[in-house]
């Protein structure tokens, strides 16, 4: 009797011993997932994103995986299809986190995804950096989102004030997909702005649209008709072109102007010579980069054969930002919940982030303090830098 406790004692003791050893020693590796828009409407923003993630896996693994508290840790990149649709996006992050057990999630990209995402990575306490919304609710009240780019309150502004200082315009018009975030919210944003400076009733046409329309015809005509200057149109690089076609059929020869949706290497493919000479807000300029960012470039462009548009250099930034707060974060220990938050509070104090779109500072709301960048698509269609705003 007394030989039979002994040994369940010892074996209790051993079994112990082990749970010990295991939770010490933290996590066989640390899993990062990246909800990204593979299919849908907007591919090619998905495949940005892809491919970048894949660039910073690389560098990873080649310095032997990303170290913590003195110990490195392999990296595994698990990518889900959001198929640029909100609920696709929140199922993503579910399955995520809840079946998948990442540290943190890259991503979604658009605001779209981004924002119902969001709640839903911040219920279940997962930090998530969406590298390219740039909708202020995709952070809102939301402790464990964060984002690599600014914000539409600045970048409205931004497009606003440019226009004004360049053309001196006091009418403009807006186009815009009243379904989609992203620029519902940035068409207010710049309305809002626009009027600031030139008096209400300056914007002359406010036209809507809905996700998937192609026809733009009618809304066209009534800018033409309003006496507007200008337009400007927040969209994605699928409906650009159609847009700037149609409205160039329908007799416009005034400015177009765009946000950062247009950075796609696919506006310039799919609009062509319509869209030479215009401009848009965005997050860096692939033309005339130097030391980090042009690195960067180069690498994409030999693997990848084209020069990567700023959804890609966003999610390199993101990534990045999320292997330092790894980093930074003292310790994994093995507990998904409490790793997840010392990832969380580490991502809140980084400074200083020195990304190849520019540098930047979280606030307390997850938001970065960045500068944006004005573009202007060159005759040759590229995308040149044209001047730099900084808040």
């Amino acid at each position: 009797m007394k030989r039979t406790l002994l040994i369940v004692t010892a074996i209790s003791f051993f079994v112990a011993g082990l749970g010990v050893c295991a939770f010490a020693k933290g996590p066989e590796s640390i899993r990062i997932g990246v909800n990204a828009p593979l299919t849908g409407d907007i591919p090619k923003v998905g495949e940005g994103t892809k491919f970048a993630a894949r660039m910073w896996l690389e560098d990873v693994n080649a310095a032997g995986g990303i170290e913590v508290g003195g110990k490195k840790y392999k990296v595994e990149l698990i990518i889900e299809d959001n198929e640029s649709k909100a609920e696709s996006a929140v199922k993503a992050n579910t399955k995520l986190i809840t079946e998948e057990d990442v540290l943190a999630i890259i991503g979604p990209q658009s605001s779209k995804q981004a924002i119902p995402a969001g709640a839903k990575a911040n219920e279940l306490g997962t930090p998530m950096v969406s590298p390219w919304s740039t909708n202020p609710d995709t952070t809102k009240d939301r402790p464990f989102v964060f984002r690599g780019c600014f914000l539409d309150p600045f970048q409205g502004p931004v497009v606003a004030k440019f226009v004004k200082e360049e053309y001196g315009f006091t009418k403009a018009a807006v186009l815009y997909d009243v379904a989609s975030d992203y620029p519902k919210g940035l068409a207010e944003f710049f309305k809002a702005a626009w009027e600031d400076l030139n008096g209400a009733g300056s914007v002359v046409a406010y036209e809507s649209f809905t996700t998937k329309d192609a026809d733009f015809s009618s809304q066209l005509t009534k800018i033409n008709n309003s006496g507007a200057e200008v337009l400007f149109t927040p969209q994605y690089y699928n409906e650009v072109a159609l847009i700037v076609q149609q409205a160039h059929q329908l007799g416009w020869n005034k400015p177009i102007v765009g946000s950062d949706s247009w950075g796609s290497a696919e506006t310039v493919k799919l609009c062509g010579k319509d869209c030479y000479g215009l401009f848009f807000s965005t997050h860096y300029a692939a033309a005339g980069a130097k030391g980090a960012t042009k690195a960067f470039i180069d690498r994409y462009e030999k693997k990848h054969g084209y020069v990567p548009d700023d959804v890609a250099a966003l999610t390199w930034d993101a990534m990045r930002i999320v292997q330092t707060a790894i980093e930074g974060a003292g310790e994994l220990t093995g507990d998904l919940e409490k790793d997840r938050k010392a990832v969380r509070d580490a991502l809140a104090k980084i400074k200083d982030f020195a990304g190849i779109t520019g540098g930047m500072t979280f606030t307390e709301d997850g938001d970065p303090i960045k500068c944006a960048v004005i573009v202007r698509i060159s005759d040759a269609g590229e995308f040149e830098f044209f001047k730099s705003v900084c808040p």
